[in-house]
């Protein structure tokens, strides 16, 4: 069986390419998402039995200013996929965010709940799952949030650099989610997909968010703690901090249907620690 990949140095293509060696992974120079029919044209081209898409337009500011190339990249490379998948009955796994909610209120979001992204990243992230649920066949969208790895750039790793050049941050405290290890997402995308292939109706929207839920000044105090780094931080609201993209204040995920895969959320803290002890950082 051949297990293809979009995604070769992301945070969890990384991952996969550690627990899945032998699939086969596709990076931009054979399978540019700018290219939507290319994409689809590599799952014929390398008979997939399972495909999950870990290529993403990630820049979430960068977004605002040129969303009509994220959409191509997170909704119509997507859509194609999906749908070159649904013909050939093979299990899709793509990779959504967060950022499709608007993020009021102060309850875990559940997957059929209501979607409002705020963000030109969020919406072309929303359009990617209405593109790949029109398409059918064996399918789950798993929308995550937070994510950090020992790869690739991420909060974990910011919060690294700069806690060793400066003895203060000041950090938002007023957005709460999950920070989830990508190398969890990794394990959790290989799960689904094997278990599509033999339970197609499991198809659907799913949540996989690390726990507990914190806010990003409690993280970084987290890390900072973990790393040995006398950096202190200081909360600060949203308001402080202006970003050209808006994130959405309440990023809690109801996780509840992973139930369904065996899969429970990861523990964020454990993974930190596994990251920190990779970069070298844990003290």
């Amino acid at each position: 069986m051949t297990l293809l990949v979009f995604g070769q140095t992301g945070q969890i293509a990384s991952e996969l390419r550690r627990l899945a060696p032998d699939a086969v992974f596709l990076g931009r120079a054979e399978a540019d998402l700018t290219d939507p029919a290319a994409c689809a044209a590599a799952i014929a081209t390398h008979a997939a039995t399972s495909v999950i898409n870990a290529a993403a337009w990630t820049a979430v500011d960068l977004a605002e200013a040129d969303e009509a190339a994220a959409t191509v990249i997170n909704s119509d490379a997507p859509g194609a996929m999906a749908r070159a998948c649904a013909d050939r009955d093979v299990p899709f796994v793509q990779i959504s965010t967060d950022y499709v909610f608007a993020g009021t209120g102060t309850t875990a979001w559940q997957a059929a709940g209501p979607v409002a992204p705020l963000s030109a990243y969020g919406r072309s992230k929303l359009s990617g799952e209405r593109a790949v649920a029109a398409a059918g066949g064996p399918q789950v969208i798993l929308r995550t949030s937070w994510v950090f790895s020992a790869h690739g750039a991420n909060f974990l790793k910011t919060m690294l650099r700069l806690g060793r050049a400066r003895d203060h941050l000041r950090v938002v405290a007023d957005q709460i989610g999950g920070p989830t290890p990508a190398r969890s997402i990794a394990a959790a995308c290989l799960t689904i997909a094997a278990r599509l292939r033999d339970e197609p109706g499991l198809s659907g929207i799913q949540h996989f968010a690390g726990e507990p839920d914190v806010s990003w000044a409690a993280f970084a105090r987290a890390i900072m703690a973990g790393a040995g780094l006398a950096c202190r931080i200081e909360e600060i609201a949203t308001s402080d901090y202006p970003t050209p993209a808006r994130r959405p204040a309440n990023s809690r995920l109801d996780c509840a249907g992973l139930a369904a895969f065996g899969l429970q959320r990861p523990d964020w803290r454990a993974g930190m620690t596994e990251a920190l002890t990779e970069l070298g950082a844990m003290t």
